[in-house]
């Protein structure tokens, strides 16, 4: 098992930055990409970005490149979600997940574990 904790979610205003972190523990050794996804009100949830755990590939959904870097921690086995330059449209819960798939990491059908979220929410 894998235990997924999310924090630094927050209300900000447009244009302003957060910095979401997920910390694991338990069985890490097992996971091969950990991603951040993203559920808007009344909409289907969204994949963010990837890292790979070993930190050599990351990959972005295109409304957020540029914007949100995603990045990892080895030793604190953290992986983070800068957000800067943040929009209303940005606004939602954003969740990390992990899995120990090597492919379809954009699918969320292939997460294991995923964290309890946390609330974005950037005014305009």
């Amino acid at each position: 098992q894998v235990q997924l904790v999310e924090s630094g979610g927050g209300l900000v205003q447009a244009g302003d930055s957060l910095r979401l972190s997920c910390a694991a523990s338990g069985r890490t050794f097992n996971i091969y990409h950990m991603a951040w996804f993203r559920q808007a009100p009344g909409k289907e949830r969204e994949f963010v970005a990837v890292i790979r755990w070993s930190g050599r590939f990351t990959y972005y959904v295109d409304s957020i490149k540029g914007r949100f870097t995603i990045s990892r921690d080895s030793a604190q086995n953290t992986v983070y979600l800068q957000m800067n330059s943040l929009k209303p449209e940005d606004t939602a819960v954003y969740y990390c997940a992990a899995s120990s798939a090597v492919s379809r990491y954009e699918s969320e059908v292939v997460y294991d574990y995923w964290g309890q979220g946390t609330q974005v929410t950037v005014s305009s």
